[in-house]
């Protein structure tokens, strides 16, 4: 009964050993995700901003070795990429960031010239752009 009770414990423990913080929880991770996501929004939207599509990907596959570093599996950072509510939440991060610089997230306008600020202040947002 002993036993029982030690490998019972045993394996909660290691249950909640294994339980990882959500990606979005992790600022290492996310936050570098919402510069790419903002550069990628400005660059779809704005003719005359370019992404740089090399250094952009190069940057997304560090960071992808750092929450395999981290200790995450391919399926859960490819499940934070890929999520809806993830996408969401980054695009509310933006227009809120877009109101604290002084700029209407419903602009474009707008947008295109939180691209030419980011890129003058050579922002993590703007250094993905040209």
């Amino acid at each position: 009964m002993r036993m029982i009770f030690a490998a019972l414990i045993l394996s909660l423990g290691a249950g909640a050993a294994a339980a990882k913080t959500p990606l979005r929880d992790v600022p290492e991770i996310d936050r570098p995700m919402f510069a790419v996501a903002m550069a990628i929004e400005i660059s779809n939207k704005c003719s005359d901003i370019k992404p740089r599509t090399l250094k952009g990907l190069a940057f997304l596959n560090s960071l992808k070795n750092k929450a395999l570093d981290l200790g995450y599996s391919e399926s859960e950072i490819k499940a934070y990429v890929d999520s809806e509510d993830e996408k969401n939440r980054m695009r509310a991060m933006g227009a809120q960031y877009m109101r604290q610089q002084g700029l209407d997230p419903k602009q474009t306008a707008s947008l295109c010239e939180l691209g030419r600020q980011e890129m003058a202040r050579n922002s993590q947002i703007g250094v993905f752009l040209r």
